[in-house]
């Protein structure tokens, strides 16, 4: 296997309490990481002021919020947000796991 081969849904974990982060990929110029959300979890919503974030969803369903717009996210989908736009995920529908990427990765 290469190291250059990554399986982000090897580092997918649950909690009854709380969204699970992993991190994949923490590179200088790009951050990528799984959240995994059970159903009726939600993602705070904030602004990063210096990256872009997206959130691709693997898998499950969530009523995601950026800037003035709410809409319903599955499988598939691609979720962008712009640096300074706040965002976040409001409410999971069913258990739902997501690859995030930030560029450039927070602290740099």
């Amino acid at each position: 296997m290469s190291r250059y081969l990554l399986r982000p849904t090897d580092h997918v974990t649950f909690s009854p309490d709380h969204a699970t982060k992993a991190d994949v990929v923490r590179g200088t110029h790009l951050f990528i990481g799984l959240n995994c959300f059970e159903p009726g979890q939600s993602q705070r919503v904030h602004s990063h002021h210096e990256a872009d974030k997206v959130y691709l969803v693997l898998s499950g369903k969530a009523r995601m919020v950026v800037g003035e717009d709410r809409f319903l996210a599955g499988p598939g989908d691609l979720v962008w947000a712009p640096k300074e736009v706040p965002h976040g995920v409001e409410n999971v529908e069913e258990r739902t796991v997501m690859l995030v990427g930030l560029s450039p990765p927070p602290g740099n």
